[in-house]
């Protein structure tokens, strides 16, 4: 596969890893995640105002740069690297996707490029471990309003949000994909609606999220995103996308687990040497080495493929998250070994990295999840 960047390109990817290397601190953002708001809202503002990378893969209409899948790959692996916690993947890639293909009807497209909204997307339910058509959460009219009952797990970005978009069934069985609608919402985590109840929590990887509760919420009639029932297609769509990005936060990461573990080995010293001196290290390290490069070459795979066919695109996506979520583990687990004892500690960053990499295992759906999706879908093309 060619995967040369352009000019632009290669200076956007310059641009973002100089400035989160100039500005980004893990130890500030660590701390903003365990005692203060959840995130640093001054670096939110900096990716609108000095990166502009929050509308850089939104439509030029909506204030974007009409930026495609591999500016939002230079983007989120970049992210990845850095440990970003700012929720980009949860408001530009997944909710900004949704609300394009739904048309924008209230130009929140635009409040996400200038770094004013922050959107949410309640879609996994108790019950529905990866598969996002298994929705539980009814709506049903109610003279000129929609009336939500159900309930939505680990929803990222909630206690943030200046918006929620809630997946809800509107006919058809739990899982079916005909009859799901999207409704929006604006949102204060502090001040919820009547009808809905906010359990709020901190993630193993130090990001917000929220368990919601929905009895009776009221919404009016305009709060359904599309035509009503048929949001599946671009549901789908949209966290393929999603899970691309995810891929790609995750070679971020990747990356940087193994230059810091390969660093720590040449430093660490065991018996009068360096441990990277000894062989069975040195071979634990290839193969974190093999794992990346597999993770890199099915994550260029999964983003040539975001415009390709649905199954076409299904496949690879599926393809790249379960090879990126069995190197997450490998390599994680691998690098935590190698550094001893201090691998899960605070002060060093492979404890954090660690942690992230753990939960992308799981987001958007587990690598048993994603094997069973290519299977199914390998075998209906034959």
């Amino acid at each position: 596969m060619d995967f040369s960047f352009t000019d632009e390109q290669e200076l956007l990817r310059d641009t973002v890893g100089k400035f989160l290397a100039d500005r980004y601190d893990l130890e500030k953002s660590r701390a903003a995640a365990k005692t203060g708001a959840g995130w640093q809202p001054n670096i939110w503002r900096a990716f609108a105002d000095d990166l502009g990378i929050l509308g850089a893969t939104l439509p030029e209409s909506a204030g974007g740069l009409g930026g495609g899948a591999t500016e939002l790959m230079i983007i989120t692996e970049a992210l990845g690297h850095a440990l970003v916690i700012e929720p980009f993947v949860e408001t530009v890639v997944l909710a900004g996707g949704l609300l394009q293909r739904a048309g924008d009807p209230t130009r929140l497209l635009e409040r996400i490029a200038l770094g004013d909204a922050i959107i949410a997307v309640a879609a996994e339910e108790p019950t529905s471990a990866g598969i996002w058509h298994d929705v539980a959460t009814t709506a049903r009219r109610d003279g000129d309003h929609w009336v939500l009952d159900g309930a939505k797990i680990t929803v990222a970005a909630a206690p943030i949000a200046t918006h929620l978009v809630v997946t809800a069934r509107t006919s058809g069985a739990q899982r079916d994909t005909t009859g799901l609608s999207l409704f929006l919402l604006e949102f204060d985590a502090a001040a919820p609606p009547a009808g809905l109840r906010v359990e709020s929590l901190r993630t193993i990887d130090d990001r917000r999220a929220a368990d919601l509760i929905l009895d009776g919420l009221r919404l009016p009639a305009d709060a359904m995103l599309g035509d009503e029932g048929q949001a599946w297609p671009a549901l789908e769509h949209t966290v393929d996308e999603a899970t691309a990005a995810i891929v790609s936060e995750a070679v971020g990461c990747l990356r940087r687990v193994l230059a810091d573990t390969v660093a720590y080995t040449k430093q660490r010293q065991q018996f009068g040497q360096p441990i990277s001196a000894f062989q069975v290290l040195q071979h634990r390290m290839v193969d974190m080495y093999l794992e990346v490069e597999q993770a890199v070459a099915a994550q260029h795979l999964a983003i040539m493929k975001l415009d390709a066919g649905p199954d076409e695109r299904a496949r690879a996506v599926s393809a790249a998250k379960a090879t990126v979520a069995r190197a997450a583990r490998f390599i994680g687990q691998s690098a935590v070994q190698l550094h001893g004892a201090m691998g899960m500690t605070e002060e060093l960053a492979i404890g954090h990295y660690f942690k992230r990499l753990t939960a992308i295992e799981y987001q958007f759906g587990s690598r048993d999840r994603h094997l069973a999706r290519y299977a199914g879908l390998s075998s209906t093309s034959r």
